[in-house]
């Protein structure tokens, strides 16, 4: 029998994207609720209490009503792509390439939380420095990000391509954030292995999906015998083998003018830099992503499939 797959939220930016990511697919069975039916709040716990993998596409709240509704029925294994148990510790953190032991807390959990789309560029490129002992837990690391506008949801897409919204924008850049509090900081320090605050510092451009994520670092201010070379190993070591990230060889990086927020944009991967002079005092990390795709959607396919088969 095809295990039962439940997109809570599915006609939401996130949920859409899973569906299409999963269209044609033979191996799995997708309950729906219909658009109209949405707002069905006795339909809608008959599905996720029937699903064998509900994957939670809602705001926060709404994610906690979703694990409420199914709290007694241990049958009901859940996605949850909100921030809202992000750094719960009964929740396996669904960043698969995030440590060697975390396909199988994956693979082996009942909760997993999809990480967010900019701490998977930030926990990618800080997590491994952290483990090799080249970065200091109370190193105050800044990240620095833009995002394509996908990342705001419907209302934002809304805002940004709808010329007679009320509330239209049509800056082609803007930064927002401004008080450091943004809702992605916790998971950054957490899962970034930080006993400092990252200060961090996100902005949206006019283009649907993408992203770029920037950490710099002093390298005086690093442990081991930091170089530009150094870190690049630990990064390269870290992800050795694996097929979704990829860090970029040195030479390559150094033989670029430009890194471009699209370049990722509708697929599944990660691409990972470091940038600086052999030598120099400082180096910049970059991530490269699709804030749809590991930043999100693609993301919990591929934990759902870690769920389902290993």
């Amino acid at each position: 029998m095809r295990p039962k797959i439940f997109i809570d939220g599915e006609h939401g930016t996130t949920g859409l994207q899973i569906r299409t990511r999963m269209a044609g697919r033979t191996d799995v069975e997708l309950l729906s609720i219909p658009e109209a039916e949405r707002r069905n709040a006795a339909l809608r716990e008959d599905m996720l209490n029937g699903a064998d993998v509900a994957i939670l596409c809602l705001p926060d709240d709404a994610a906690k009503e979703a694990v409420a509704m199914v709290a007694g029925n241990n049958s009901v294994r859940l996605i949850d792509t909100s921030t809202a148990h992000r750094v719960h510790p009964d929740w396996a953190y669904g960043f698969a390439e995030m440590d060697p032991e975390q396909r199988g807390r994956i693979a082996g959990a009942r909760c997993v939380a999809n990480p967010g789309c900019y701490p998977t560029g930030a926990i990618g490129l800080i997590r491994p420095l952290r483990m090799a002992g080249l970065l200091p837990e109370d190193y105050p690391v800044t990240v620095n990000a833009v995002s394509g506008y996908t990342g705001g949801g419907k209302q934002m897409i809304a805002q940004m391509e709808d010329a007679a919204h009320p509330e239209h924008i049509d800056a082609p850049h803007f930064l927002y954030g401004l008080t450091l509090k943004h809702k992605h900081v916790p998971e950054m320090q957490t899962h970034g292995l930080l006993s400092r605050t990252p200060l961090f510092s996100p902005s949206v451009g006019r283009f649907p999906q993408g992203m770029i994520v920037q950490v710099p670092l002093h390298l005086a201010d690093l442990s081991g015998n930091a170089s530009l070379g150094t870190i690049h190993a630990a990064l390269a070591d870290h992800y050795a083998g694996q097929d979704v990230v990829e860090v970029v060889a040195l030479k390559d990086s150094a033989q670029l003018a430009r890194i471009d927020a699209v370049e990722l944009a509708d697929t599944d991967r990660m691409k990972l830099f470091v940038f600086g002079t052999a030598g120099a005092a400082h180096v910049n990390l970059v991530a490269l992503l699709d804030n749809l795709g590991k930043g999100a959607s693609g993301a919990a396919v591929q934990n759902m499939d870690l769920m389902l088969n290993g």
